[in-house]
């Protein structure tokens, strides 16, 4: 199995190893049951043998266990009231990340695709290097996928009258639309070229026979749609569950259009991965290992169905909106296959991981196609993978952050990125403490942030305009003369401020949040209650006046009252979503002895129409009911997860705006 063996080689001159790797490190998984016994194996399994309802009650479960690292395993639900184990968390941790795609440690695809890069694009002057290459192009073939004839293991049952009602689909959370299939691999053809895209979307049940297709309309399913309505021909769509862990996964990858998703499982896997054609909608093809296949269609020319609400991956419900309807024309299966689901919600949870696997493995793919200065790369959990990337770069020039900037958010979905945070190469960029002193220490609030207006995800509730707001850049390198503005010095940072001086003069004010300014960080938090329009902006001008040219104060952070400013990651999740930078910022510039100081405040609070002009519905934040919690509380001896973990909704209850999917502010 996987991570056995370390070669340490020099992959820029000796392209040996990955031959090496490929016979000794990488193997498949015949099925998803064998990837459950190399889990267990590990020691990354538990399995539960009493009653557990998919009701809300699995979800319960998991999210406890997910955000537990000495308890975080995979779950497999045995007893579930249907024919079906359920398995859940399989990608929860790193060590579960790297056992699915074969390797020690995530890293080591990038150095793989980095070396194929070197070695394919190299100079190939002699015959000895041309011959070189060889192998790999014959690996090439290797991966590519293959359309076999006759039924696969997938379609060893195939039930008379397809009926999604007898699968073990399972409802996340108390304000959820209803059960929602979790972990689809959903496959679409282009109706012209017939270029395959294979991608992850919910589905949510709305009867025995039809879901919700949930596909944004930046992704690649959604233009195959669009090319079906203008053609007015039914799309024929197939979903696949289960099977080699590494078709989730890549399903979900952030790959160029009209590349195929099982060329990268292929070579993930080190074997191509075989494919069968579906009984009922035979145009498409899926997995011959996968556990289930649900087939069916999508009409263009009917009327969209209402779909959500959904407790999604940015920790928020993502509300109803209009989506097109999906048909069930046959449900096919393995003999005894495992269902497999995920929950997304408060950070952290399982696709934390995923999302850590692709900021890994894409790293090589934008530094050697797009942007070659980029050393390294981190997206923090409280982002939610798009809204808070922090870039490690090899400055050259002046305005080199500024260039890497606009190659980044015009990289593929790099262009729903909220905040970009750049830094140079000699900063330790998972060391969050030291690279937040590092770059208030380069910044200038008023010249080295740039703001702009772009695309964003679809699920940002943040923005004006669904799909449409504003992002930022902070430049955080070490300037060059040609990049600094004279007119500004800014004082050196005073360790400690006087809170309740500060509460005293602006009673808004309910937490503030200082401890950052004794690690050399000019930067506060402050919960604030808000009560009329204009008031963060009105504040921010007071309270940075008092303390810019005083303290040194570079960056006010605002929040709810609701939140406490002292727990960092929660406060900082809450920010990031709530933030729109273009439309939320507010510059404060004074002149302290003739030199100009400055002073950014960012409104991350609760946006409304009463108070901020918004437009929008604004989401609630996803917490479980009591009915649940206590109903895990009771059975928790019985479930065999090892000592009692609290719901960790407790510690979000107190920041609900009423009960609804919909904040009631």
């Amino acid at each position: 199995m996987a991570g056995e063996e370390s070669i340490v080689l020099n992959p820029y001159n000796d392209f040996s190893w990955l031959i090496l790797r490929v016979e000794h490190s990488r193997m498949s998984f015949k099925n998803l049951a064998q990837f459950i016994e190399a889990l267990e194996s590990a020691g990354e399994l538990v399995r539960v043998r009493s009653y557990v309802n998919p009701r809300l009650e699995i979800a319960e479960i998991t999210d406890r266990v997910s955000k537990t690292p000495v308890q975080n395993k995979a779950i497999l639900f045995e007893n579930t009231g249907y024919d079906f184990p359920v398995l859940m968390n399989a990608y929860g941790s790193e060590k579960r990340m790297c056992i699915a795609l074969g390797v020690a440690h995530l890293d080591e695809i990038s150095r793989e695709i980095e070396s194929l890069f070197k070695l394919l694009a190299g100079p190939k002057e002699s015959i000895g290097d041309k011959l070189r290459i060889l192998p790999k192009l014959s690996q090439f073939a290797a991966w590519m996928p293959k359309v076999i004839k006759g039924r696969g293991a997938c379609q060893e049952v195939v039930l008379a009258s397809p009926d999604l009602y007898k699968l073990p689909v399972i409802t996340c959370w108390p304000k959820d639309g209803g059960p929602f299939i979790t972990l689809p691999v959903i496959h679409t053809k282009d109706p012209e070229s017939g270029v395959r895209n294979v991608g992850m979307y919910r589905m949510q049940l709305l009867d025995a026979t039809s879901t919700g297709m949930h596909w944004h309309k930046h992704k690649v399913s959604a233009r195959h749609f669009e090319a079906y309505k203008r053609l007015k021909k039914r799309m024929p769509v197939a979903v696949a569950l289960g099977g080699d862990p590494v078709y989730a996964y890549s399903a979900t990858a952030p790959l160029p259009d009209n590349v195929d998703e099982y060329m990268l499982a292929g070579f993930l896997r080190r074997k191509k991965v075989e494919l069968v054609r579906c009984l009922t909608q035979p145009e498409v093809e899926v997995p011959a290992d996968a556990d289930f296949v649900i087939e069916g269609y999508v009409d263009p020319l009917e009327d969209p169905i209402w779909e959500g609400p959904f407790g999604d991956h940015t920790g928020y419900y993502s509300l109803p909106d209009w989506y097109p309807a999906f048909h069930v024309t046959g449900i096919t299966h393995k003999k005894n296959p495992v269902y497999p689901a995920t929950i997304v919600g408060i950070p952290p949870q399982e696709d934390a991981w995923l999302g850590k696997a692709t900021e890994r493995i894409f790293l090589a793919p934008m530094k050697m196609m797009m942007v070659p200065e980029i050393v390294d790369m981190e997206m923090p959990v409280e982002g939610v993978f798009h809204n808070l990337v922090i870039a490690q770069i090899r400055k050259a020039f002046a305005g080199h952050a500024q260039k890497v900037m606009s190659a980044m958010w015009g990289a593929g979905q790099m262009m729903f990125n909220k905040i970009l945070v750049l830094v140079d190469e000699d900063v330790r960029i998972i060391d969050y403490a030291a690279l937040a002193a590092y770059v208030f220490k380069n910044l200038n609030p008023a010249t080295d942030i740039t703001i702009a207006q772009g695309p964003m995800d679809v699920l940002d509730h943040s923005c004006s305009k669904p799909g449409f707001g504003g992002k930022m850049c902070l430049d955080g390198t070490r300037k060059f003369p040609e990049e600094i503005d004279e007119r500004f010095n800014f004082p050196n940072i005073e360790k400690k401020i006087n809170v309740e001086e500060i509460q005293h003069l602006f009673p808004e004010i309910k937490a503030l949040n200082a401890r950052l300014l004794q690690q050399d960080i000019p930067c506060i938090i402050a919960s604030v209650r808000k009560n009329r329009k204009g008031q963060v902006r009105d504040l921010h001008q007071a309270l940075a006046e008092k303390l810019a040219s005083q303290n040194g104060i570079k960056l006010i952070l605002y929040i709810d009252d609701v939140i406490d400013p002292d727990n960092l990651p929660g406060a900082l999740w809450r920010f990031c979503n709530n933030l729109d930078p273009k439309r939320d910022n507010f510059l404060f510039q004074g002149k302290d002895e003739g030199k100009l100081n400055a002073c950014l405040g960012l409104d991350g609070t609760t946006k409304t129409e009463l108070l901020d002009g918004f437009q929008r519905d604004w989401p609630n934040i996803i917490v479980a009911d009591d009915e649940t919690i206590s109903a895990i509380d009771v059975k928790w001896e019985s479930l065999g997860l090892g000592p009692f973990i609290p719901s960790p909704s407790l510690s979000f209850r107190d920041q609900l705006y009423g009960k609804e999917a919909v904040a009631s502010v």
